[in-house]
This record gives structure tokens, C-alpha cells and sequence, in this order.
């Protein structure tokens, strides 16, 4: 069975530390905020995948094709132009949640929000719930 690397890989950072370097602090201070929320949607510690990505779980996939992996559960990263949470495998089945989370864009496995003040806080973290309870129909999700 083929395992190809994944780009973006668990890292040895400190989460604390790339937390604390966030600019500009607007979004720092949100970026510790969705970190308070992820902690206690997932009950996971948090890992730096990359270096960027902040993660909390991790599952293994394996693909008809041979290709099999690890990767985050979910996770978000503090980008300059909006905050980037991943949700994974997709947003296919949450169209009902979508519809109340408020501002935002769509990406394949990725949400984007420009600023928290634009969404609904106790719907993103129903819409992590989720994420996670659809991923672990596919895949074992394991604790970070």
C-alpha cells in the first residue's frame, strides 16, 4: 500500500508560541478565542501541522487507491486576509448549519471567516461537533 507524505505534517512548535507571534492583534486575539473554542468543542490538545495550521485530532485514512495518510481532524489557522478552519472531510452535509453561522466563504475543506464579529460562535463550534462526528464515520478520529 502507497504511502505518500502529506505536505503538511505535525510540527514540534509550541502552539503557545505561534499564538503569541498572531498579527495584527485583532487577530490574535481572535486567533486565542477560536483556540478556547476548539479545545473545548474536541476535548483535544492543540498541534502545529506546519506552520500555520493549528490542529486538534488526527485520523488516518486510507483510500481505495493505496494512498493513506495522517492528517488533522480539524483545526484553523489565523491567515493575514481571514481566519481558515478546516472541518474535515468537507461542508457537503452542513448546509442547515452554513445557513446560521453567518459571513463567511466556502473552500473544499475549509471555511473562511474575515472576522469572528461576523459569525455565530455557538454555531461554528455545533458546526466542529459536526465536522468531527462526520469524519469519525469514516475515520477513527484519535486525541492530539
Amino acid at each position: 500500500m502507497s504511502r505518500s507524505p502529506n505536505k503538511t505534517v505535525p510540527t514540534s512548535q509550541r502552539t503557545a508560541d505561534f499564538l503569541a507571534a498572531v498579527q495584527p492583534a485583532r487577530k490574535a486575539e481572535e486567533a486565542q478565542v477560536l483556540d478556547r473554542l476548539f479545545r473545548g468543542v474536541t476535548g483535544f490538545a492543540p498541534v502545529m501541522w506546519g506552520a500555520s495550521i493549528i490542529g486538534y485530532g488526527r485520523y488516518h485514512y486510507r483510500y481505495e487507491t493505496g494512498r493513506e495518510g495522517d492528517f488533522l481532524a480539524t483545526g484553523f489557522s489565523p491567515r493575514k486576509s481571514a481566519h481558515s478552519i478546516y472541518i474535515m472531510p468537507g461542508y457537503a452535509d452542513f448546509d442547515v448549519i452554513l445557513a446560521r453561522l453567518g459571513k463567511h466563504k466556502l473552500g473544499k475543506s475549509c471555511l473562511y471567516v474575515n472576522k469572528l464579529a461576523d459569525i455565530d460562535l455557538e454555531v461554528l463550534a455545533e458546526l466542529v461537533r459536526a465536522g468531527l462526528d462526520d469524519l469519525a464515520q469514516k475515520w477513527p478520529v484519535e486525541p492530539t
